[in-house]
């Protein structure tokens, strides 16, 4: 039976199956058709079910915060992605496997070598059964963000302008959405702490993607081979991002913007990797023989977190009154401490927010501490690994962000296209505002985040093979 001659045939049996659902008054039979027709996607058109898939990633909820169920998916992506994870696996043993200049890349082996240990750090876990889901949940994140979205790049030059089209477009609706509602409240702080619900669980995240996106689509908004129109669109897209992110009050997205805006400087001027590299040892090992001092310093700060930007941007450095903040140093303090009963394997996947209570200092806890676990993890995408998966598991986060970095100078060489090296810099430098947002926060284990991350690292990584392979970069434009 020839392709066309099933499709015909599955298109007859849904409409067939949704007249029978609407005939017999049982409205749920009508989710069926849609249901099959996304399964067909899966396995016929995976560039298809991956672009739903991405389109929903900004409008998916998790149902845990409705009291629906307890178990903590965003419908309906992660059963989508745990879908095309039981589909990749089945193909991979079938000999369909990626492409080997792909999985040979140093960025494919950071990321491989990373999961791995994840997976070896189950088996001691103090809860398997939370890092076991944890594990799988990052594999359905690697698979099909990294792995066949890098596919669908590299047989689709046009995917890669779709690609952040697909992410922008729901994002920029839940931007509305959540603007409208917080000028119910004319935009307090307080209230810009919430709401964004359900959609994302706090202000942090929320700033924390929209912060990820903008350099890349500002980027896009400079591209040359298109259309007026198209630059007009990513343009007002970049603009209704930088709004968003402003009125968000997220800090570590603002610092994390900074911080990019100033490695894009030191990279027109021409200064190397290896520079700043050394640089930031040198800053580094100076914080540290100057701790104490730097902490006096920073206690003098009174600052607490306002309404008002100016007084908002002067609360960063508050460690003295700000709650916020001197929470995060008690999580991190619990974080090192974890570490150091269980510096090998750490104490599992996932397990930080469970584990974490009875390592907590009196001195240290604040208004805001709890013994629950039940908001939020290490605030930290470095001292979460060290505390979860042992040594190694910080190390690989560290590997990743030096591979990234040497990927993103690299590409600033070898990109001949005008186009392509903007695009690759807008990439690079929202996946630094992760890596400085990672800081302060850590969000890998949502499909938020992880959707944007692992993509623009794809992304990179098929402009640097396309490179390698004499390619002609995007020679298509999309308008």
């Amino acid at each position: 039976m020839t392709t066309a001659r099933a499709g015909w045939l599955a298109g007859l049996a849904m409409t067939l199956l949704a007249l029978a659902g609407w005939a017999l008054n049982a409205p749920y039979v009508l989710v069926l058709p849609v249901a099959v027709l996304i399964a067909w996607w899966g396995f016929v058109r995976t560039d298809l079910y991956l672009s739903t898939v991405l389109c929903l990633v900004p409008l998916s909820v998790n149902l845990s915060e409705f009291g629906l169920t307890s178990i903590g998916w965003y419908m309906p992506t992660e059963p989508m992605l745990f879908a095309l994870l039981v589909l990749f696996v089945a193909k991979w043993f079938s000999g369909q496997t990626p492409n080997r200049d792909f999985l040979s890349h140093p960025v494919t082996y950071v990321i491989a070598a990373g999961f791995l240990w994840m997976g070896l750090t189950v088996l001691p876990s103090s809860d398997v059964v939370v890092s076991l889901k944890a594990w799988v949940s990052r594999a359905w994140f690697i698979v099909s963000f990294y792995v066949l979205l890098a596919e669908w790049f590299r047989h689709d030059p046009r995917a890669r302008r779709r690609f952040l089209a697909l992410l922008l477009v729901p994002l920029s609706v839940v931007i509305g959405y959540t603007l409208v509602r917080h000028a119910g409240y004319d935009f307090s702080k307080g209230a810009g702490h919430w709401v964004m619900k359900p959609f994302f669980k706090d202000h942090t995240s929320y700033g924390a993607v929209l912060a990820l996106l903008l350099p890349p689509v500002i980027a896009m908004a400079f591209h040359t081979r298109q259309s007026t129109l198209s630059k007009v669109l990513w343009s007002l897209g970049a603009g209704w991002l930088a709004l968003g992110t402003v009125l968000s009050f997220t800090r570590a997205a603002w610092v994390s913007l900074a911080a990019a805006a100033a490695l894009w400087v030191l990279m027109r001027l021409g200064v190397r990797l290896k520079t700043l590299v050394a640089a930031g040892v040198a800053v580094l090992v100076g914080l540290f023989l100057s701790w104490d001092a730097l902490v006096i310093q920073l206690e003098r700060n009174k600052q607490d977190s306002s309404d008002d930007l100016a007084q908002h941007v002067e609360s960063i450095s508050n460690v003295s009154s700000d709650d916020s903040n001197l929470e995060r140093l008690n999580r991190w303090s619990c974080a090192l401490a974890m570490f150091q009963e269980r510096p090998v394997f750490g104490w599992g996947p996932g397990t930080y927010q469970f584990e974490y209570a009875p390592f907590q200092q009196s001195n240290l806890r604040t208004l805001i501490s709890t013994n629950n676990g039940d908001v939020g993890n290490a605030h930290s995408e470095y001292l979460g690994p060290l505390a979860e998966q042992g040594l190694l598991g910080g190390l690989f986060v560290m590997a990743l962000l030096l591979v990234t970095c040497h990927l993103g100078f690299k590409l600033q060489r070898t990109l001949t296209d005008p186009d392509d090296r903007m695009l690759a810099m807008g990439l690079f430098l929202g996946l630094i505002t992760y890596f400085v947002h990672g800081v302060l926060n850590n969000y890998l284990d949502t499909d938020k985040a992880s959707a944007p991350f692992w993509g623009f690292l794809a992304l990179l990584v098929v402009l640097d093979l396309c490179t390698d392979e004499g390619s002609e970069g995007l020679t298509k434009s999309d308008s």
